[in-house]
């Protein structure tokens, strides 16, 4: 069976590192879903703004796979090795990943629309969708669930502080708004770093956007350098 896109989503990341690894831990980093022209109809999302959030199919686009079928989550340090089937890896036979989103809104009126805004997107830019669902809580949400190997993990959080003129090369009036540094500080928070990389004399660089993020990472404080914006 061939799949092809029915749309592309718009996010602020532009590389791999610093996506967090699970939209609902950075859930105000922001997306749009642009439909491929041949599925730019009204009728396909009629009924989709009763939900408050959806599931998108997507394509790892950047990670073509190995042909391995055990991978080394960074979570377990890189050296534990997991089924790919047990895994959230990227690096998937048929690559293919889940995400539920929150849906912001439905636009009807914009040009190329409609477009879905969403929130809680953890997808590189340009990503490939290959199909959207609503998210249902009585059938999605199970509440006995359990977090097998993961549950050590979910509360792993980093300080975040800013050095002295670290926000200095943006230039005055451009500035950074509130909401984008806020969700900068949340992104380094969930420490983007692989696990068993963890030199405290490294700087670690992020794009977020339009914005370029140095930064170190020494015990549990993740020390901004510097963020800038391209020339």
């Amino acid at each position: 069976m061939t799949i092809e896109p029915i749309a592309h989503i718009r996010t602020p990341f532009k590389e791999k590192f610093g996506i967090p690894r699970q939209g609902a831990l950075a859930a105000g980093c922001p997306g749009t879903v642009v439909f491929e022209p041949g599925y730019r109809l009204q009728d396909a999302v009629r009924g989709l703004e009763q939900f408050s959030h959806i599931w998108l199919i997507w394509g790892f686009s950047a990670a073509p796979w190995d042909g391995n079928f055990t991978v080394r989550p960074p979570r377990l340090g890189g050296n534990r090795r997991i089924g790919v089937f047990a895994s959230r890896s990227p690096f998937r036979p048929n690559s293919l990943g889940m995400s539920a989103v929150r849906l912001v809104c439905v636009d009807l009126t914009a040009e190329g629309g409609p477009l879905l805004h969403v929130s809680g997107a953890d997808l590189l830019d340009g990503t490939p969708i290959y199909d959207i669902k609503p998210y249902i809580p009585y059938a999605d949400c199970l509440a006995d669930a359990t977090d097998g190997y993961t549950a050590p993990t979910k509360s792993h959080l980093l300080r975040v502080e800013f050095a002295a003129g670290a926000l200095d090369a943006i230039k005055s009036g451009e500035g950074i708004d509130a909401d984008t540094l806020s969700q900068i500080e949340r992104l380094l928070a969930l420490d983007p770093r692989v696990s068993y990389d963890t030199d405290p004399d490294k700087v670690w660089g992020m794009s977020y956007g339009r914005y370029n993020v140095r930064f170190k990472v020494c015990d549990d404080t993740a020390v901004v350098l510097q963020i800038s914006m391209p020339e």
